[in-house]
């Protein structure tokens, strides 16, 4: 069987993406499962591999856009923030014409972004502009355990005032469709309280009686094979146990928290709900140890693994 093609953009060179990208194809279950394409800087990718003995990429499109001397390994550089946003827009064009089956991500730099005047918060923002998809959705997976985000990169108290009943109702149907279109047909989603106990039936707020109550009540009505308000401080272990296909978390840390801490290095984010899929490694550009030979590359190498599994599910 032809294996799937995972293009994978550098990421910030002075972060730890080109270590941890030539480490995981180096990987003999990322050899086995799929043929990997990077686009970076052919002039950094050789440092990195020299660096860390490891072979260059088979396949490489060079953008020849952060020279070794433009940058300082360790420090948010407008030049790496800009060559990190063509690497994506690059990859995303590849995986669109039809030329890579999914994009797989090392981290990026918020930081190093604003430095070069990019529009755009971080990856998910990106994908959704550069395939026209207004509101692309987060799901993190590890160990089998699915969580999808109701908000992300917002305050909490913004994230609260979000708890609204027509956007619960809309991100179940869509994370459902989402999961169907991963091959996942089966099971029951499961949306999580927002305040202590799911707020005790008005005790402790009212998000829970006057938002997710309904919304289930409503996408029951309709079909959906949909729980809650399951508490917080069960749901994600029920979920593992394998009570509940996925869960949607209803803000940034609560879902965060609970993948990372079962498994740091495992929790990979897919955005979905576009015409394209793409996995992510769920950690930064540790700055602290890059260019050190240091990094561990576990997460890539999932990241690469969860792509290549899930470009067989595309209808």
């Amino acid at each position: 069987m032809k294996k799937p093609v995972i293009v994978i953009p550098m990421g910030d060179p002075a972060g730890i993406g080109p270590e941890i990208i030539l480490k995981a194809l180096a990987s003999e279950d990322v050899k086995a499962a799929a043929e990997c394409l990077v686009v970076g800087d052919l002039s950094v990718l050789k440092a990195t591999a020299k660096l860390t003995g490891c072979s260059l990429p088979e396949k490489i499109i060079d953008l020849d856009n952060a020279p070794l001397s433009s940058f300082k390994p360790g420090e948010v550089s407008a030049v790496c923030g800009k060559a990190a946003f063509e690497y994506i827009v690059k990859a995303i064009e590849l995986a669109k014409g039809g030329q890579a089956d999914v994009v797989a991500t090392p981290p990026v730099n918020k930081e190093a972004f604003r430095a070069a005047g990019v529009p755009f918060i971080g990856h998910t923002e990106i994908f959704g502009a550069y395939t026209d998809t207004k509101d692309p959705l987060t799901l993190f997976e590890t160990h089998g355990m699915r969580v999808f985000f109701l908000t992300r990169h917002v305050s909490l108290r913004q994230a609260c005032d979000m708890v609204t009943k027509e956007r619960i109702v809309d991100y179940v149907k869509r994370c459902t469709e989402a999961l169907r279109q991963l091959g996942v047909k089966e099971g029951t989603m499961a949306v999580a309280g927002l305040n202590p106990h799911s707020g005790e039936h008005g005790l402790f707020g009212s998000e829970e009686e006057e938002a997710i109550v309904p919304a289930v009540a409503e996408l029951k009505k309709e079909g959906y094979d949909v729980e809650g308000p399951v508490s917080a401080d069960s749901v994600f272990h029920l979920a593992l146990k394998g009570r509940y296909n996925s869960v949607l978390s209803l803000y940034h840390d609560q879902g965060h928290i609970a993948t990372k801490t079962l498994d740091f290095e495992r929790t990979i984010a897919l955005t979905c709900g576009m015409p394209i899929l793409r996995t992510s490694v769920d950690h930064g550009t540790a700055f602290d140890i890059a260019w050190q030979n240091k990094a561990s590359s576990v997460s890539m190498v999932e990241a690469i693994l969860l792509a290549a599994k899930y470009s067989l599910c595309k209808e």
